[in-house]
């Protein structure tokens, strides 16, 4: 199966679920695996920002990349977040972590220090020359703060041969179109943003790595599926379906909001690792009420 055939459609950037004393709850992400799969997820991402990879450390990480591999069991494409803001740390990840079972590594643009561009190109052409695995561009100057331009992008994409993605979260359509006009033949573009995920989809994105499928694996990879065929008309009925699910899962930020939905359907503690904080009670209330509306014309 080749990278295009793999990373087409539905990823999820899986939440790492948390028992009481904020250890890994194993038990729920065994039936979390099963929630996602049976209900038709093309691949997950594990330890993405939404799995939370700013608390989980040392042997943590190897625990958690193992265990999904065991869970998944070669049924559906894994994908490892390998990134940070110290490349040669990140390049150490590459070569100590076993990813057994993974088929690429995403790897987020740095973050804190701010380099300028040239400094981010060379991070990922460093990345480049050292990855075991194929590896995506994450940018997301949201949480990183510094944009990954177009033209930086590009300039990876042509001169950085084992960089086959983007997922560009951005929320910058004008950058996402000079992305996919000018890109090289080949070379993906994944939405980052659920909710712009039709608009990038129409404009040649090949699909989208999803907080909000986490909850909704089926009713959101529906859409997707429908915006890839070209049936934007369907597209858009089942898009403004999750136009409100998607402004209350992330009004406060996330896993904090996804974890809410998950707990309400009763496939993980509404717990995060310190400093995200469960969403207040006025938010958690709206969600309650909001999902005795949706989930009777939103499949999960």
């Amino acid at each position: 199966m080749s990278l295009r055939q793999k990373f087409t459609g539905t990823g999820i950037a899986i939440v790492t679920p948390f028992n009481e004393d904020r250890s890994i709850d194993w038990k729920n992400y065994a039936k979390l695996v099963e929630f996602w799969i049976d209900n038709g997820t093309d691949y997950l991402v594990v330890l993405g920002t939404t799995g939370e990879s700013a608390t989980v450390h040392g042997d943590e990480k190897q625990q958690l990349f193992s265990f999904i591999n065991a869970q998944v069991n070669g049924r559906i494409p894994l994908v490892a977040g390998i990134g940070g803001n110290d490349t040669l740390e990140v390049i150490e990840g590459f070569r100590k972590f076993d990813l057994t079972g993974y088929d690429a590594i995403l790897s987020v643009s740095p973050y804190y220090n701010k380099p300028n561009q040239e400094g981010l190109f060379q991070h990922y052409r460093m990345l480049d020359a050292a990855t075991p695995l194929p590896l995506m561009i994450y940018n997301v100057p949201g949480r990183t703060g510094q944009n990954l331009t177009a033209e930086t992008q590009l300039r990876i994409a042509r001169e950085c041969p084992n960089v086959f993605a983007t997922k560009e979260a951005s929320g910058n359509l004008e950058q996402v179109m000079q992305v996919i006009s000018n890109k090289p033949e080949g070379f993906m573009v994944i939405s980052g943003d659920d909710a712009l995920t039709l608009p990038m989809i129409a404009l040649g994105a090949d699909g989208v790595t999803s907080v909000v499928a986490n909850a909704y694996p089926k009713g959101f990879s529906d859409m997707v599926r429908a915006c890839l065929a070209g049936d934007f008309a369907e597209g858009r009925r089942q898009h403004y379906r999750f136009t409100e699910i998607i402004s209350t899962m992330f009004a406060e930020g996330s896993p904090a909001g996804v974890k809410a939905y998950l707990s309400e359907m009763g496939l993980c503690n509404n717990i995060s690792r310190m400093p995200v904080w469960p969403v207040g009670t006025a938010l958690h209330a709206k969600i309650r009420e909001l999902m005795k509306t949706v989930d009777a014309i939103v499949p999960v």
